[in-house]
């Protein structure tokens, strides 16, 4: 059987990680591939102690996993990891992270990152290191809205710089109202770079159960 692995990585934060990462779990796990699911850091619980992201990504891969396997360190601040675990004086191991991902060495992965592909989990390190050190490809989501050019680029100039390789990116529109440069943003980006697989952009589709099946549509090309 094929194994697939990829750290969802974003060039922002609110861009649609986690909603294409859960479309990747639900795939995987329609594929019978039992996947893992990790979302390592997650910030802004402010209201609960359950991390949502986390247990989204698990609910999508099947709730086999227990939350604390799928969600390492949590942070009530809606800050960047580095920035909340100093704020609240829990600060985070890098190894133990990596850690718990090699528990699942060869089989079937996701990875959700926090933040953009460069926000500080731990003063030292980044998401790219996770990707880096686990030789995980990295599917990067990127808003499809006025400045993408920009954040996608200097993503995808950190991750050659690093030589990791890059699954794809998706370009996603999360928010109802359009711009103008969402007519052209996926034509100049991929014939920019044009050693990097562009998926079709996603559109903004309200509802979730919708979304989600366009979604799942769309990575089953990454299969």
């Amino acid at each position: 059987m094929t194994v697939h692995r990829f750290l969802v990585a974003g060039t922002d934060t609110g861009v649609g990680k986690t909603e294409v990462a859960c479309a990747l779990a639900a795939l995987l796990a329609e594929r019978q591939e039992r996947p893992w699911v990790f979302k390592p850091y997650e910030s802004g619980m402010e209201q609960s102690n359950v991390p949502a992201d986390a247990q989204a990504l698990r609910q999508a891969a099947g709730n086999w996993q227990s939350l604390d396997t799928v969600c390492l360190y949590r942070y009530r601040a809606p800050l960047s990891p580095a920035v909340a675990a100093k704020l609240e004086r829990r600060p985070a191991s890098f190894r133990r992270v990596l850690r718990t991902l090699h528990q699942a060495e060869g089989a079937s992965m996701v990875v959700e990152g926090a933040g953009g592909l460069l926000s500080p989990l731990d003063g030292q390190h980044t998401i790219a290191d996770i990707a880096q050190a686990l030789r995980l490809p990295v599917l990067l989501v990127a808003r499809n809205a006025l400045g993408t050019l920009n954040h996608t680029a200097l993503c995808l100039e950190a991750l050659r710089h690093r030589r990791i390789k890059v699954a794809a990116v998706l370009l996603s529109q999360s928010a109802a109202q359009a711009d103008i440069s969402q007519k052209t943003n996926h034509r100049w980006l991929s014939q920019t770079f044009t050693n990097v697989t562009f998926l079709p952009p996603m559109p903004f589709i309200d509802a979730h159960q919708k979304r989600l099946t366009a979604l799942k549509r769309v990575l089953s090309r990454l299969m």
